[in-house]
């Protein structure tokens, strides 16, 4: 086999396995992507049963209702709550304990599975806060005050 022949077919041969590999790459990404969604989107799509995304938007003011219910033998709280895109609006689902961010009025993001037409039964609830947000603990901290006040 000439030179030329052998370099072609290595070249050839590495694109292969190349290519194979992104392939490979590709299709495990795709099988554990969670796609973010609006509630509007939610709606316009039909979703798979027990397929997971996360759905965001803003807490509608007044939405919030706590109650606690006993699930196997344990007093938890279920929390149900209504997220709006300011065109559609979603009632969802929660079990759990709330991050210290959530409020009414706020935005959020909420993953879970959509179990019923405009019903969404959360898995994990996500608060957003802006880039100033500082936790009450390190606020505290002399060297941080003193940064804030740009000494």
């Amino acid at each position: 086999m000439k030179k030329k022949n052998k370099r072609l077919l290595t070249l050839s041969l590495l694109m292969t396995m190349v290519s194979l590999g992104f392939f490979i790459l590709l299709s495990s990404l795709r099988e554990n992507l969670i796609f973010f969604y609006s509630p509007s989107e939610v709606f316009e799509k039909s979703f798979e049963q027990k397929k997971k995304i996360r759905v965001g938007g803003m807490v509608k003011n007044k939405s919030l209702e706590k109650k606690i219910k006993e699930i196997d033998g344990r007093k938890l709280e279920e929390i149900s709550f209504i997220i709006t895109d300011y065109n559609r609006e979603i009632l969802i689902l929660y079990t759990g304990i709330l991050p210290d961010l959530f409020k009414e009025g706020q935005g959020v993001v909420v993953e879970g599975i959509v179990e019923s037409e405009g019903i969404f039964k959360a898995s994990s609830v996500l608060a957003k806060h802006d880039e100033n947000y500082m936790p009450p603990e390190i606020k505290n901290i002399p060297s941080i005050k003193e940064s804030e006040n740009g000494v």
